[in-house]
């Protein structure tokens, strides 16, 4: 990369990007164990599922830092802020947890696009990497939405 402050921010975005997806594992990690219910089977199935698509994307964002010359961030550097996907007071509240999922999404969603347009005809091997994990992460929300739906009409 030619200019040396847009490779900044675009380590700065890879790194927002890193924490959503581990903050994101963490709270999957939860809700996956946490929630109780026969209603909550599928919800639980997915979410440990989906642990792993979202730890993949955090190990590919963190080797594209470190790529492009970053560092990848320790804890110390973590601050969480997914306040809608933490645990619910009541664990058979399949409804909360399934829109704190959502909120997730749509959050990584910005976050992709934001950087696809920032690395638009400057960094096209993270462009790539951000448009896979994009159609990753709308995949997911569309999964979400489709038990809210379903939750909604009961």
């Amino acid at each position: 990369m030619a200019d040396n402050n847009v490779r900044e921010e675009i380590i700065r975005e890879l790194s927002v990007a890193y924490w959503m997806e581990l903050e994101t594992v963490m709270n999957y990690i939860s809700s996956s164990i946490n929630l109780d219910g026969v209603r909550a089977e599928e919800i639980k199935k997915s979410l440990a599922a989906d642990v792993t698509a979202e730890l993949v994307h955090a190990q590919s964002l963190a080797k594209r830092i470190k790529t492009i010359g970053g560092t990848v961030p320790g804890t110390f550097d973590f601050k969480a802020v997914q306040s809608s996907l933490q645990p619910p007071a009541k664990k058979t509240d399949v409804v909360a947890v399934i829109k704190g999922v959502i909120e997730a999404e749509d959050a990584a969603v910005a976050q992709y696009n934001k950087l696809i347009k920032l690395c638009d005809g400057v960094d096209y091997v993270t462009q790539d990497l951000c448009i896979q994990a994009l159609g990753d992460e709308e995949e997911h929300c569309r999964e979400f939405r489709g038990f809210l739906a379903e939750y909604e009409s009961v």
